[in-house]
């Protein structure tokens, strides 16, 4: 909720440093992110970049590519230096502009066609049904470890056409890469980080070696796609093929993991609308937009400012980075009514939970797909599921969700068809 009162609000706001936050800010970063949008919504932060927290801002500098680069080569030196992480996250896809981002995207996208996920239906919810069946047998789960992380592992790893036995380090690269792009980077994380993008480049290389002896289905296996290129168009050079493997493991994995924990957390904190969703399940492409807007798996966005230009009426000096702040946005008051109360009917929900413009996410038809099936049979299967302890944050900024949340799950219902 917004702060108490106005002194307590500006206070905030001008307190406010992306690289020193409180404690109580991971647990809980909307009461500030209201204060900013009241007092500074295009906050200076010490360090010369803006923080971006009105949903009007945000979604124009989404829409705006050319004057605001997703490029990294320059803002990321000083943070990586020479290392292993500046390499990958300089050449992947979502830190990219035209033309290298359009040619690898347009890959990726060809074999996430409408068919193509449609297709991957039968086999998800038989990858659910079959995590809730061993959890039912235990009655109580791990939320994350043991449901939400499995399922976009597996998925991505189908995509990839990664073999099942080699898929267990997976998770752990992900998150110790993916860590590495918080606002404040220890050295502990930045060792860990470029240690996972060695041992992932590493595996990557051998699998890319196998899949160029055996190719398979372009037209399913994403790893195919990316090695044989466009036809007739350019091939991605090695280092392209690597590090946008790395980089769709990665960014199909931590988000949709956060948005079937934050979702399935969120309805526990609001029992008439996980009553709404039970009583009536088609309510569930809705309930996951409002789990999407409500709780944004990706909070924060870059970009950098390509000429002088400005942002809400403040001046933008060239070479400016900025930082888009996509969880208050999504709870900006002049774009939702009542941003802060969860409602899975909430209709129209134009969030930017995946971004806008041309680095929308790509995968977010998947992510929905995956949500949707997760969610959906999670509450159906155990209806009054509840927590079982306090559940454990996972302690960063940029991706919001839990590390760790136990819940009870007697009693059950029966398997649904």
């Amino acid at each position: 909720m917004p702060p108490a009162t106005a002194s307590d609000a500006s206070t905030l706001a001008r307190d406010f440093d992306l690289r020193h936050l409180d404690p109580a800010f991971h647990a809980d970063p909307y009461p500030v992110y209201h204060a900013l949008r009241a007092y500074e919504p295009v906050k200076r932060m010490p360090d010369g970049s803006l923080f971006l927290t009105r949903f009007r801002d945000v979604q124009a500098v989404y829409r705006d590519a050319k004057t605001f680069s997703s490029d990294k080569t320059v803002e990321f030196k000083p943070k990586y230096g020479d290392s292993p992480l500046y390499a990958h996250h300089t050449t992947s896809l979502v830190f990219n502009d035209p033309p290298r981002h359009t040619r690898v995207r347009k890959l990726i996208a060809g074999a996430l066609t409408a068919r193509a996920i449609a297709a991957m239906e039968p086999g998800l919810v038989r990858l659910v049904d079959g995590l809730l069946d061993a959890a039912a047998e235990r009655g109580r789960i791990d939320l994350i470890g043991e449901f939400a992380s499995a399922i976009p592992v597996e998925i991505i790893g189908n995509l990839l056409d990664v073999p099942h036995a080699e898929r267990e380090p997976l998770r752990d690269w992900s998150l110790a890469i993916l860590g590495a792009l918080e606002p404040s980077l220890t050295e502990a994380q930045f060792e860990r980080g470029n240690r996972a993008v060695d041992e992932f480049v590493g595996y990557l290389r051998d699998l890319v070696a196998r899949r160029r002896r055996a190719p398979g289905d372009p037209q399913h296996d994403v790893l195919t796609r990316l090695i044989q290129g466009e036809e007739g168009g350019e091939q991605l050079s090695e280092a392209e093929l690597l590090q946008n493997c790395i980089f769709i493991l990665n960014a199909g994995h931590e988000t949709t993991t956060n948005l079937i924990g934050n979702g399935l957390v969120t309805l526990t904190q609001w029992p008439e609308q996980r009553a709404a969703l039970l009583h009536e399940p088609s309510l569930i492409e809705s309930a996951v937009e409002e789990c999407l807007r409500f709780e944004s798996s990706n909070q924060l966005g870059n970009r950098m400012a390509t000429v002088g230009t400005e942002i809400g009426g403040v001046a933008v000096a060239r070479g400016t980075p900025v930082t888009l702040c996509i969880g208050a946005a999504n709870r900006d008051p002049e774009q939702f009514a009542e941003p802060d109360r969860f409602d899975i009917r909430r209709d129209p929900n134009r969030h930017l939970a995946f971004g806008f413009g041309i680095h929308q996410c790509a995968g977010l038809s998947l992510a929905r797909l995956e949500a949707r099936i997760a969610i959906g049979r999670f509450v159906q299967r155990f209806p009054r599921y509840r927590l079982d302890g306090e559940p454990t944050r996972g302690g960063r900024v940029r991706f919001r969700g839990f590390a760790e949340v136990p819940l009870e799950l007697e009693p059950v219902a029966s398997r649904t068809a």
